[in-house]
């Protein structure tokens, strides 16, 4: 039989989210496409988890982002399950940072969203069935001080992503935005960010994945969009 297909964006280091994204739904009979700019890392990681395939690419580079796509679908087939994990943040004053910022993070946050979108939910409305997920977090929801830069395209995002719910439900296409409300505990974050916290501190990216797994995985009749996440112990 066919394995269904899932994309996957912003496939980090082992342990980080995108890699336990990949690793969890490989391990439930996909084949997953791997993208991420590390070919090395990429690499690493098919060779680490079964029915997985390296992609590397820079999502913000929007043409080979959608030779990508096609090159997933000669190869693979046609993703039913797509999971837009890249992300790009600079932070800082809006009256001391490059303007050309605000452009780059917009283009991998935003704009590599609609691109992923228009070359996989066609084939998602023809099959009558699929899911797009996205993985976002507060500032989505507000602009803190140094964050504007950021923000804005994180909340540009969520309403793009809420857009195309409304527009693709109805026809049997399950998007939904996970806003995770939590330092994320990846070999990356971790060290830099709280590197003195419990592990109850964070959000474990396994526990992110599962739940990723499971929202792709609803009854249509109980169908999620906005998914909160964070920690037990977190302060909202």
């Amino acid at each position: 039989m066919h394995k269904p297909v899932c994309v996957v964006t912003g496939v980090g280091p082992e342990g980080g989210t995108g890699a336990e994204i990949a690793k969890r739904f490989s391990e439930d009979g996909y084949q997953v496409a791997m993208l991420a700019r590390n070919a090395d890392n990429l690499s690493a990681l098919a060779e680490t988890y079964e029915n997985t395939r390296a992609y590397p690419c820079d999502v913000a580079d929007l043409d080979a982002l959608t030779g990508t796509i096609a090159q997933i679908k000669k190869e693979m087939g046609a993703p039913s399950i797509v999971v837009h994990n890249a992300l790009r943040s600079t932070r800082g004053s809006v009256l001391e940072m490059d303007p050309e910022d605000l452009e780059r993070n917009f283009r991998v946050n935003t704009t590599a969203l609609l691109y992923l979108a228009r070359e996989t939910v066609p084939d998602m409305l023809t099959a009558g069935e699929g899911a797009l997920l996205i993985t976002g977090n507060t500032s989505a929801t507000r602009g803190k001080k140094n964050f504007g830069f950021f923000a804005s395209t994180k909340a540009a995002q969520r309403i793009l992503s809420e857009s195309m719910a409304r527009e693709f439900g109805p026809q049997g296409v399950h998007v939904a935005y996970f806003l995770i409300d939590a330092a994320i505990d990846t070999p990356r974050t971790r060290p830099i960010l709280a590197p003195d916290k419990p592990d109850d501190f964070f959000a474990k990216p396994s526990a992110i994945a599962e739940e990723m797994y499971r929202v792709a995985h609803q009854d249509r009749s109980t169908w999620s969009f906005l998914v909160e996440l964070r920690p037990f112990g977190e302060t909202w």
